[in-house]
């Protein structure tokens, strides 16, 4: 008994699998034309874009326009661009003058600061990064010119109180460490413009004492622990910008007159006071509460005076 072989015809079969290439293709497009048209992937984006730029340390203040995340100028490329463009226009001679003042150090296999470091009481400006160093020595204090500490992404649990002993101190940068407090000390760097406590996750307060920095423009506490805004945040006077995204926050003080990052705040978002009805995706949500807080903003400025005191409101908002 013999064995029946089926046989095709050979175009049958390729154009059985030309059918099936172009359906799946036709699939393909238009997956990609509605992952381009969902806000989810904008917002996967802008978040792969935020976490990028921390990883790199750059401050929120360059890539947040007006509480939007701005991805459009490929700002990581733009800055090294830039970066790479101020290097190779600075004289060649510009070496020779700074280097004497500067510090830098980077690099796992550090744990700690060389010991010849003490002796350079010369130094303005310490940059320090990527390192297992856990601890900033108390000699510090003999550094009186000192201008720049940036310190970040490093394993420093804890600052000496002789910190307080650099009056001329303008930055200090000691994010993505393993800080869990800010010495009060800190308090008497009187001409101190900046300030760069991010990151450190555990951070829950700042003391009372950093009221006296009268020249702080600038502060950066986010992705900490703080459950409300610093009191002494709200007394510095010069204050421009204060991120204090995502961290605890339940509730906000009244007499805030300032730009303020509240992304990522488990602010409650049961009900809005004028009754309207919460916002369906998460990207409505966060216009809606930025346009609330311009109002806020607008109607503080218009104010006769800025308040004297801190009284504490809930917003029914999500952040």
């Amino acid at each position: 008994m013999g064995h029946k072989v089926v046989v095709f015809d050979i175009s049958v079969i390729r154009a059985l699998w030309e059918t099936r290439v172009k359906k799946h293709k036709a699939w393909q497009k238009k997956e990609v034309e509605r992952l381009e048209k969902s806000a989810l992937e904008k917002i996967k984006e802008e978040w792969n874009f935020v976490a990028e730029c921390r990883r790199k340390g750059i401050p929120q203040a360059v890539y947040c326009k007006n509480g939007f995340i701005d991805t459009s100028v490929r700002l990581l490329d733009k800055i090294e661009r830039n970066t790479l463009t101020r290097q190779s226009s600075l004289p060649k001679d510009r070496g020779k003058r700074s280097s004497a003042f500067v510090f830098e150090l980077s690099g796992e296999h550090w744990t700690e600061l060389p010991d010849s470091l003490k002796e350079q009481t010369h130094l303005r400006e310490w940059y320090i990064s990527n390192t297992l160093i856990q601890i900033i020595p108390t000699y510090i204090q003999l550094f009186q010119a000192m201008r720049i500490l940036d310190l970040p992404k490093n394993q420093i649990s804890h600052l000496p109180a002789e910190i307080g002993c650099l009056k001329n101190l303008k930055e200090l940068n000691v994010g993505f460490n393993y800080l869990k407090s800010i010495p009060p000390e800190l308090g008497d760097c009187e001409n101190l413009e900046r300030l760069d406590c991010s990151g450190n996750l555990e951070l829950m307060e700042l003391p009372f004492e950093l009221s006296n920095l009268k020249q702080v423009t600038f502060v950066d506490i986010s992705a900490n622990k703080f459950s409300s805004v610093p009191i002494c945040v709200l007394r510095m006077s010069n204050l421009q910008w204060l991120d204090i995204s995502s961290n605890n926050l339940t509730d906000l003080p009244q007499d805030i007159d300032r730009f303020v990052s509240l992304m990522d705040n488990p602010i409650d978002n049961a009900q809005c006071e004028d009754g309207n009805e919460i916002m369906e995706s998460e990207r409505d949500r966060q216009h809606f509460d930025k346009e609330v807080m311009k109002a806020y903003i607008e109607d503080l400025k218009e104010r006769e005076s800025v308040p004297s005191y801190t009284t504490k409101v809930s917003f029914s908002l999500q952040l």
